[in-house]
């Protein structure tokens, strides 16, 4: 799967949106870029605020224009397209690994066979957030 997917692509788009990011306070701006089952690509950069922990990761924001676009849900549930692909990087195009939370929002979105981009390769989400968390857990309760 990871041979089909045109990562360079991927990459650029992140790079271009990286460059529309709003961080005044770390001056560290970030870019991601995934792309769906489909083929849509969809983008998001990091949002600083003043009071630091209310500002969002590229990743988050990525994941809130897919559905704010009805790529993902109906707005209630992850139920639309599924992101295959995403790789996210810096000012200077380095790839850079998502967090642990943006892992966790990822995994809603694309689910453990989610190929992350890293400087080793594509690497599956599973294998970057093993035993994780997911609406699965939550079947058992309700």
């Amino acid at each position: 799967m990871a041979d089909e997917i045109d990562f360079d692509a991927i990459r650029d788009a992140a790079k271009l949106v990286m460059t529309r990011a709003y961080a005044p306070y770390s001056n560290f701006p970030v870019g991601a870029a995934g792309i769906t089952q489909s083929g849509a690509v969809v983008v998001g950069c990091n949002v600083e605020n003043v009071s630091y922990g209310l500002g969002i990761c590229a990743e988050v924001s990525m994941v809130a224009t897919g559905f704010s676009q009805g790529l993902f849900g109906d707005g209630e549930r992850a139920s639309g397209e599924r992101l295959v692909a995403v790789s996210v990087c810096d000012a200077e195009g380095t790839v850079l690994t998502p967090c642990g939370r943006c892992r966790q929002i990822l995994l809603e979105v694309g689910g453990p066979d989610l190929l992350v981009d890293s400087a080793a390769g594509p690497r599956t989400l599973g294998s970057l957030l093993p035993d994780a968390f997911g609406p699965g857990h939550l079947e058992s309760v309700r």
